[in-house]
């Protein structure tokens, strides 16, 4: 209910999923948006909670049934309140454990391969906090030391004992990050390079390599850098700047692959995040798929859908259905209009 162009809506959903269509701004990547928000408690298009809430409306509400328990979402200008089960969980970690697990594909997916270390970054952060407990607590306190510390460094009057403090944070659970984005990598490395093959449909060799600037010892890196970070305010090392290297053939993903071979390695580590999601998470998780299909050529396209778990749930945008070879996708249709589902 008041959910960005949402008054309200209620629909049932099939273990296939459905597919959404529409013209675009009609609000179909919204429906995916809440379902996001309800399992993940984040979306991937608002920063602030208050833009997911309708014009004229003082908050919103998102409920659904999923993996056996009632989950509930609402949202104000304050933040969020969550239910489960019809009990209220005051801690995010507790609502998540109960939640379930989203691979998330759209078009933005190319900044994984074209854009910042930033976006890279991002993804490996979005599986780790799915499967692991600890690595969420990890990067929920990096977060916050890393503010604090910045904050302090731009001040005249920082402290350097206060500064020292929240290095000492950094140091401790930047470590850990460090460690377990690496592990990550290692996982996701074959399932990655078997996608690229499949959807390319060449003998393509994909690497996908962390990089820690801090080289193992993230002590040291702090002490490197002391006297620049005094001079510009800002902290310069720590997992919050290091980078994800994609290669194809061993170049470069990001400035020699063409933008077929781009599209194909974006898709191919959303489909290996899929897999780890799986194997790690003890679940299937659900595939929202925004506007992608449409942007494929043919072969792509057929081989993205075999490669999508029949048992797994999804849930699909697109403006048309022109692509669509009937029988290849079992998911219903709805159409969408204006926030309203016809």
């Amino acid at each position: 209910m008041n959910f960005r162009c949402f008054e309200q809506a209620s629909l049932e959903l099939t273990g296939a999923g459905k597919i959404f269509v529409g013209e675009n701004a009609q609000g179909k990547t919204s429906l995916l948006e809440a379902v996001c928000l309800l399992l993940r408690l984040q979306s991937p298009r608002a920063r602030q909670t208050r833009q997911l809430i309708r014009e004229g409306s003082d908050g919103f509400g998102i409920a659904g049934d999923a993996w056996g328990r009632t989950l509930q979402v609402r949202g104000d200008r304050k933040g969020l309140a969550l239910r489960v089960d019809g009990e209220n969980v005051v801690a995010r970690r507790d609502y998540l454990s109960e939640s379930g697990l989203v691979v998330w594909m759209g078009n933005e997916d190319l900044d994984l391969v074209r854009g910042g270390g930033e976006s890279r970054r991002r993804f490996l952060d979005f599986i780790a906090t799915q499967i692991d407990p600890e690595y969420r607590r990890h990067w929920s306190r990096y977060r916050k030391a890393l503010a604090a510390r910045n904050k302090y460094l731009k001040s005249y009057s920082a402290r350097e004992g206060v500064v020292a403090a929240y290095t000492q944070m950094l140091i401790e659970h930047g470590s850990e990050m460090i460690r377990l984005r690496q592990e990550l990598c290692e996982r996701l490395r074959p399932c990655v390079e078997a996608n690229q093959k499949t959807i390319s449909g060449r003998d393509e060799e994909l690497g996908i390599t962390y990089q820690d600037r801090s080289k193992g010892d993230l002590e040291a890196a702090f002490k490197e850098v002391k006297d620049s970070e005094t001079r510009r305010g800002v902290t310069l090392a720590g997992p919050h700047r290091d980078e994800v290297k994609l290669e194809i053939g061993g170049r470069k993903a990001k400035d020699f692959g063409s933008e077929g071979q781009q599209r194909t390695v974006a898709l191919a580590l959303k489909l290996g995040q899929g897999e780890i999601l799986r194997e790690l998470g003890n679940r299937s998780p659900i595939y929202l798929i925004d506007d992608v299909f449409g942007e494929l050529d043919p072969s792509r396209r057929n081989a993205l859908m075999n490669l999508l778990p029949a048992d797994s749930q999804k849930l699909i945008t697109t403006t048309n259905l022109d692509w669509w070879q009937q029988g290849e996708l079992v998911p219903e249709v709805v159409k969408v209009s204006e926030g309203r589902l016809l």
